[in-house]
């Protein structure tokens, strides 16, 4: 019997890099990779992964991670050493998780994930000049790149309408979620009240997680937040904001010490360790997304994942993600956004409601399907490429 050959995959591990790893790019990177060594034996595939260190991943059948000198530079990867570092390679097809490498012409076709237009639509989550760069970045990885993986049909709507990409070289899959982490399992009671020790939240608190920048909207959250305290002054409820402070960040500790009373306070405990995040999500009373633009969402689907009431805003493509289950506001109003909080805050039955319908809907996504089905588009994408 004829033996098939295998399609030889390249994978850009350049977001593995530490400065990347409280990102949500960093996470499907990670995560997709760890999927595809699980699944690569069922699949006619040898899939490289390029990394910074290639003990970061174990080898597997069909599997096998290999280190890439030039990720030692940063600046040189990106602007030319990833090509030449795949040139030499010589793969079937590249796959690069993100759109902020340079690759120049290749011989392989590369898929590009894009996870959202930011650097397009919300011009102002980031100085101007990072913005003009990720414009740059983003408009070579659409021009050159065989085919797009968008993490959304919202992203893929962008995609279409802002750079005019024909709907088939467009394909959407789905990110995912850690369902071991990030699951309905209560917190481990001792480690919560460390927690809540460590960072002075005394009392019950709403909570949102991620890299802190304007398309966030967590100025708004935090004046949200003061009007219900400001109604109802039977409420102590804190709010805790979980993650690294971004551009601007100084604005949002302005506004949490402005509007901080003595019956409650914004606590800022930095980014969270993988065991700590999902604890402190837990114990929360609420989370709450008030992003004026996402691509996808992973904080929102975690906590959803935890069986944990979530509001969110009416932007982008949170309906789409969260199925439509959740309670919603306009993100640019701050008295929309006061008045979701303050039902949900007040009414216990709601917020029940709220954690089920989320539970549910967080498991249709998984890590293991967005890479089986980002594998089937390489493989597509691979068949195209020959003939």
């Amino acid at each position: 019997m004829e033996q098939v050959r295998k399609t030889k995959i390249a994978v850009d591990g350049w977001y593995l890099g530490e400065v990347h790893r409280h990102t949500g790019i960093y996470v499907y990177t990670r995560e997709v990779l760890r999927q595809m060594r699980e699944a690569a034996a069922q699949y006619p595939v040898e899939i490289t992964p390029l990394l910074h260190d290639q003990n970061s991943f174990a080898a597997a059948p069909g599997f096998q991670p290999s280190r890439a000198a030039l990720l030692a530079s940063d600046r040189l990867w990106r602007y030319g050493g990833a090509g030449l570092t795949l040139l030499l390679r010589r793969p079937d097809v590249i796959f690069s998780p993100s759109v902020n490498c340079l690759y120049g012409p290749m011989a392989a076709p590369v898929v590009s994930t894009v996870h959202d237009l930011s650097p397009v639509l919300m011009p102002n989550f980031a100085p101007a000049a990072v913005v003009r760069k990720l414009r740059f970045f983003l408009k070579r990885a659409i021009k050159s790149s065989a085919h797009l993986i968008a993490i959304s049909e919202s992203c893929k709507r962008d995609l279409m309408h802002v750079y005019e990409v024909p709907e088939s070289k467009v394909s959407v899959v789905y990110s995912g979620c850690d369902h071991l982490r990030f699951s309905a399992a209560p917190a481990d009671r001792e480690q919560l009240a460390r927690l809540r020790q460590r960072h002075g939240i005394t009392r019950s608190y709403i909570f949102h997680h991620g890299l802190m920048q304007p398309r966030k909207n967590l100025k708004r959250l935090i004046q949200a937040w003061a009007q219900v305290l400001a109604r109802r002054p039977e409420l102590e409820l804190d709010l805790v904001l979980a993650g690294k402070l971004g551009w601007k960040g100084e604005e949002l500790t302005a506004a949490a010490r402005e509007l901080s009373s003595d019956r409650g306070k914004v606590v800022f405990p930095g980014p969270l360790s993988d065991d700590d995040l999902p604890a402190l999500l837990k114990g929360s009373l609420l989370v709450t997304i008030p992003s004026l633009y996402e691509g996808f969402c992973l904080p929102m689907v975690e906590a959803m994942a935890c069986g944990v009431p979530v509001i969110a805003a009416k932007s982008s493509c949170l309906k789409e993600i969260s199925g439509a289950v959740l309670r919603y506001f306009d993100p640019e109003s701050v008295n929309e956004m006061a008045a979701c909080l303050e039902t949900a805050v007040a009414d216990a039955s709601l917020r029940q409601e709220l954690a089920a319908a989320g539970l549910k809907q967080a498991q249709r996504l998984s890590w293991r399907r967005t890479a089986e089905e980002t594998l089937k588009v390489l493989l597509a994408v691979h068949q195209r490429s020959k003939t």
